[in-house]
């Protein structure tokens, strides 16, 4: 058993050119904003107003994602090697419900918001105060660890009560795992 003070997922970066430290091979994020999308991104188009506010808060930026793929990853690889944008993306945590469940809870953590189109949310219209953010991100080929995430502090808490009930009360392996 590992343990870190935040939390750890099993989804990896979507491309190593995100690594900073490759002795490691891992994308280290100092102090970095967190964008917590639910779909996922091929065109990057609708997030340039928000990635122009990040590139200008000189701070880095993590891409929670159902996916990032095509355009949308060159984009960032592309912005990441030239050094205009300190930048990383891995796929959301999960599937279904779960997923939805694991991405509140990444948002709490990180006083952030999820961007849901269900709920009316346009990628366009988000600014930096949606953003989550964390003291520090480290991010494998298999995992991504949230380090120090700035949510608060009774939010964290009171959801970390109601997992732990729901394990107790669960008789499935898996939701244990959860």
């Amino acid at each position: 058993v590992e343990v870190v003070k935040g939390m750890m997922f099993d989804r990896g970066y979507l491309s190593p050119y995100f690594v900073t430290n490759s002795e490691k091979m891992v994308a280290e994020l100092e102090n970095p904003f967190i964008l917590l999308f639910e779909k996922k991104l091929s065109n990057l188009q609708p997030m340039l107003p928000i990635l122009e506010a990040v590139v200008q808060s000189q701070r880095p930026l993590l891409i929670i994602a159902e996916d990032v793929e095509g355009e949308a990853l060159a984009t960032l690889v592309v912005n990441r090697l030239r050094g205009g944008l300190k930048v990383a993306a891995v796929k959301a945590p999960g599937f279904g419900d779960r997923r939805k469940a694991m991405m509140e809870d990444i948002a709490i953590l990180t006083k952030g918001e999820l961007i849901t189109e269900d709920l009316g949310m346009k990628l366009e219209n988000v600014s930096i105060k949606s953003l989550g953010t964390a003291k520090r991100v480290t991010i494998s080929k298999e995992n991504t660890v949230i380090v120090d995430g700035n949510g608060d502090k009774k939010n964290i808490e009171d959801r970390v009560l109601q997992i732990k009930s729901q394990i107790a009360e669960t008789t499935s392996d898996y939701d244990k795992e959860k």
